[in-house]
């Protein structure tokens, strides 16, 4: 198990950012990464319609042979976590329970901000995460729509984010948080637009950082930890658009987007559903 490579999967290009975070903490290891672009956003669909992608997304990369599932989708992470913990054999990470946790340990007040995509904010997902761990925290979600397309423009220091994020930030700043929550693998591009909005003193948690903690414990935990000295390789799968994804994709991974390979999903969730015995949902 511990030469295979890691599987993370991400309605787009987002969670990028989690791959990027994931091999400055575990450089050794291969990855696998999909991008569903032809499906891409997650976050204005129903749960319904995300479980199903989702499931596809994850039967894909089991077919890769990967030994650990990271849903890098806040909004797929949302809903669709037991069902592949459910399904699949293998240790499945998601985002919001890391990013959770990070926003517990920092906030002094137990006032935390949330911000994400539509569907991720109205699943509660960070908020119920958050309260388990401390039950009296005031958690106060937002969502910001506009921040995934403007971040793929490459306008997250662009006057036209500042502007919206002014908008999406006020009920949050006259809440007066003191910690803030990134909940979207894209706002990171947005961070130094957001840090200067809500001030210094407010502690911006960005998820990817936290997962590829909660990776490396879950891999040692296992003994599936790569051990030899060597840099892991990545290969990049998308549904559509390949040479986009390796255009835009560039500032979120930090790099050159070399192997960038067409994935049918359909096809690979008919097979794997066939031999499961069961469809679908």
């Amino acid at each position: 198990m511990p030469h295979r490579p890691i599987g993370i999967f991400d309605s787009g290009i987002g969670g990028l950012t989690v791959l990027s975070a994931a091999r400055r903490r575990l450089p050794a290891e291969s990855f696998v990464y999909l991008g569903d672009t032809a499906r891409v956003p997650y976050g204005t669909k129903g749960p319904e319609t995300v479980l199903r992608y989702a499931v596809q997304a994850a039967s894909f990369l089991v077919e890769q042979g990967v030994k650990m599932l990271v849903v890098a989708c806040n909004t797929a992470a949302s809903v669709a976590l037991p069902e592949l913990a459910r399904r699949f054999r293998l240790p499945v990470v998601g985002v919001i329970e890391p990013g959770a946790d990070q926003a517990c340990r920092l906030t002094r007040s137990g006032t935390v901000g949330v911000i994400g995509t539509e569907g991720t904010v109205a699943s509660r997902a960070y908020d119920r995460a958050i309260l388990r761990r401390r039950p009296r925290a005031r958690v106060l979600s937002v969502p910001c729509p506009l921040f995934v397309p403007l971040a793929e423009e490459g306008w997250g220091e662009h006057p036209v984010a500042e502007i919206c994020a002014r908008e999406y930030l006020a009920p949050l700043i006259e809440a007066k948080i003191d910690t803030l929550v990134l909940g979207c693998t894209h706002y990171p591009l947005l961070k130094p637009v957001l840090q200067r909005l809500v001030g210094p003193e407010v502690r911006l948690v960005d998820s990817a950082e936290a997962t590829a903690e909660v990776m490396a414990s879950m891999l040692a935990a296992d003994d599936a930890e790569f051990a030899g000295d060597r840099r892991g390789d990545v290969v990049f799968h998308v549904t559509d658009l390949p040479e986009r994804f390796r255009r835009v994709g560039r500032p979120f991974f930090g790099a050159e987007l070399d192997q960038v390979e067409t994935a049918d999903l359909a096809t690979v969730a008919g097979r794997y559903s066939a031999r499961a015995g069961r469809g679908l949902r």
